[in-house]
């Protein structure tokens, strides 16, 4: 039965999406079934193949690999912040340092063309099958190596040349993205086969939903990529001066983040205890958001006791963000208590919360067109900040549903 559900999910998702499109006649269902295969198809080879769970898990202790060399690092640096007599490893030494690694060796192979190069042959095929435009298909994939933000400010020329319909559409895939450069601090919080697999369908997705809430008919002479290293007389950079404002950028990511999860965790627990004065004790914010999500968590395939569970974890990594809900199910999801008793529970849950859809990641995005665009873009943009929300979400529903059906 629960099967059954966790496969009419899908039809219910798109759905969703329908209702809210603002074009209906526009929309390309053939792009968007196709896609819907796709995801599928890739769920099960994952799950159901040993070559496709070869590959999530050797790449998976690819990540581990990265955190270990990492680790040689900050024993070097800060050598009692790894051992258990001085609190560690935590949070911030098993998740965070490591990007100090990671964050320079994706740039390094930026620098030297190999990203690049694979971003330019993955988007065109994705293009080519998805039937999407050709910008918006490399788009898609440039940010889960550069991050949104990051993605966003390498295309400025790109982005000032398009629409501001076009433009919204990026903006929508921005809340769907999780960068490279994270992968690791994830995987050692919550199984890495399944934050890996979530990596592609979230890319798919975001294509499935930008499609059906925001249609661009596109003319061929439009869908051009512009060179950004032609534009405004770009030069190249110094290697070791690149390197180092790479490193500086890996820095400033951490404390964002620190600052970020800190902040968070300390106003959903004020935002508690107010709550807590009304004589309800019971009533938390968590509990709050998680009514609202519980038939969406329903749908995913889970008993109504786990459902509301669910949706408590999933309205607080909306509010919050994706590392605060790690960090709290962490210990739970790895031992296989509470919630996560079955494989399913831990894919669907991995799945969702590999992702940076937030009301925080929302925020950013509406930032950074601000500083990079027209009045126009930025106030259809703003405007439209409901619809960011609704594809994120949507988005990582529909890759928790897709990975999901293949997992019990």
């Amino acid at each position: 039965m629960f099967l059954i559900v966790n496969i009419i999910a899908i039809p219910i998702l798109i759905g969703i999406a329908y209702l809210f499109s603002m074009d209906k006649k526009a929309i390309d269902w053939r792009s968007v079934l196709t896609i819907v295969g796709l995801m599928l198809v890739l769920a099960w080879f994952f799950n159901k193949f040993t070559i496709g769970q070869d590959i999530i898990k050797g790449a998976a202790s690819g990540f581990a690999w990265l955190i270990a060399v990492a680790n040689q690092g900050i024993a070097f640096a800060l050598p009692d912040w790894l051992t258990a007599n001085h609190g560690g490893p935590n949070f911030v030494t098993s998740a965070l340092l490591p990007i100090l690694l990671v964050v320079p060796m994706f740039d390094i192979l930026t620098y030297i063309g190999v990203l690049p190069w694979i971003i330019k042959w993955v988007g065109r095929g994705l293009s080519f099958i998805t039937r999407q435009p050709k910008f918006e298909a490399f788009f898609s994939v440039e940010m889960m190596f550069l991050g949104n933000t990051e993605v966003l400010a390498v295309s400025k020329a790109q982005l000032n040349r398009m629409s501001a319909q076009r433009n919204l559409t990026l903006a929508m895939m921005s809340m769907s993205c999780v960068t490279a450069s994270v992968l690791g601090a994830y995987t050692k919080m919550i199984p890495g086969q399944y934050v890996l697999m979530a990596v592609p369908l979230n890319i798919l997705a975001s294509i499935v939903f930008t499609a059906i809430l925001n249609p661009v008919q596109l003319d061929p002479s439009e869908d051009v990529i512009v060179n950004e290293s032609t534009e405004e007389g770009h030069q190249r950079e110094p290697f070791f001066s690149f390197l180092s404002n790479s490193i500086l950028g890996a820095g400033k990511l951490i404390l964002i983040i620190t600052a970020t999860v800190i902040a968070f965790v300390g106003l959903a627990a004020l935002i508690d205890q107010l709550l807590g004065l009304t004589g309800f004790h019971w009533l938390t914010l968590e509990k709050i958001i998680g009514v609202v999500m519980f038939p969406f968590a329903w749908l995913l395939g889970f008993n109504p006791a786990d459902a509301f569970n669910l949706s408590q974890l999933m309205g607080l990594k909306l509010v919050t963000n994706e590392f605060v809900v790690m960090g709290q199910i962490s210990k739970s999801i790895m031992a296989g208590t509470g919630l996560f008793h079955n494989p399913h529970a831990v894919a669907v849950t991995a799945v969702f919360l590999t992702s940076f859809a937030n009301f925080g990641t929302l925020g950013m995005i509406i930032g950074a067109f601000k500083g990079l665009t027209g009045k126009k873009v930025n106030d259809l943009i703003s405007s439209q900040a409901g619809y960011l929300m609704l594809s994120g979400i949507l988005v990582s529903l529909l890759a928790a549903a897709t990975a999901g059906i293949f997992v019990w």
